[in-house]
């Protein structure tokens, strides 16, 4: 036999007895099936184990820098790539849930969605009414603060996909953070809201109409401030409940004051515009080299379409 034919002749029973998994097509869309961490690592046993098995990647003030957001279930994403980890999958995603440019892309493990060929529709947040994203807003007091977090219940399930090799050592607040249990300063507004704001502060700094407050004392713009009105800047966001207090979650590397609390809004007020100053328009911030903030009013404004993209910026 000629070796061409040779080769044909073992090569067509191979071919035959192939999984079919082995010939489908790489599925290029995903869903959400349960609150989804996305990372901006593919290497998720280096974030929940380490090398050790036991030890949670985090910075020296102790947050979990790798965590971008909580995907909410029925987030779809764009499969960009799959990347195989030993016995697991992740993807490299995109999703207009969070559209923010990336240096180095964001993953999913893929035991957390379900894929498909077929392009999923978009997840349409129905916004709460107004008493209700408040008193969603109050029921997150005295949670931790988590980089990237949105979900003050956690996810529970990280804890048996990503084991710690002796869970029974995991003290409690590490056993916290392994679940990502608490949020960040826009993950506050985000799981109030049921995932209708924007994830990050560089997009809430455009969200809604800006309320008027150049030039005015704290006192004064107290006085102008709305229920739910954003008093932010790139980098982070606290939320008026009324005219005399504000909520917000912010990290102390201390462990002092971390995490989900509410304030007496003048005061804050006046703390805040010792370090910068009130601005009418945020992107003045930009052109005229200071640091501002402003107050945006979004909660009475219909919105139509999703907020348009905008530059990454702090939690």
């Amino acid at each position: 036999m000629k070796p061409a034919t040779l080769f044909i002749a073992i090569m067509i029973p191979l071919f035959l007895g192939a999984p079919c998994s082995a010939l489908d097509p790489a599925p290029s869309h995903a869903v959400a099936l349960h609150p989804t961490p996305v990372l901006n690592t593919p290497d998720f046993t280096g974030v929940f184990g380490g090398p050790d098995g036991q030890t949670l990647q985090q910075d020296s003030c102790g947050l979990v820098r790798a965590l971008e957001f909580v995907a909410l279930p029925g987030t779809p994403f764009r499969i960009e790539e799959a990347i195989r980890k030993g016995e697991r999958v992740v993807y490299r995603v995109t999703t207009d849930d969070y559209p923010y440019p990336a240096k180095s892309g964001y993953f999913i493990d893929s035991r957390f969605v379900t894929t498909s060929a077929v392009k999923p529709p978009p997840r349409f947040p129905r916004l709460p009414p107004r008493e209700t994203v408040i008193a969603n807003l109050l029921a997150a007091r005295g949670s931790r603060y988590v980089w990237g977090g949105n979900l003050r219940g956690g996810i529970p399930e990280l804890l048996s996909l990503f084991p710690p090799h002796q869970p029974e050592r995991l003290p409690p607040r590490e056993r916290d953070f392994w679940q990502l249990r608490g949020v960040d300063c826009s993950g506050l507004l985000y799981e109030a809201t049921g995932g209708y704001t924007p994830r990050n502060t560089s997009a809430l700094v455009g969200f809604g109409s800006a309320v008027p407050i150049a030039g005015l004392s704290a006192r004064e713009i107290a006085r102008r401030i709305a229920p739910l009105d954003l008093i932010v800047w790139n980098g982070h966001v606290m939320i008026a409940l009324d005219q005399q207090r504000l909520i917000e979650s912010r990290p102390d590397c201390t462990g002092k004051r971390d995490g989900v609390r509410v304030r007496p809004l003048g005061p804050a007020l006046e703390e805040l515009m010792k370090t910068r100053m009130p601005l009418d328009d945020y992107t003045d911030a930009a052109a005229r080299n200071i640091k501002g903030f402003v107050v945006m009013r979004w909660y009475d404004r219909a919105f139509s379409t999703r907020p348009r993209p905008a530059s990454a910026g702090e939690k």
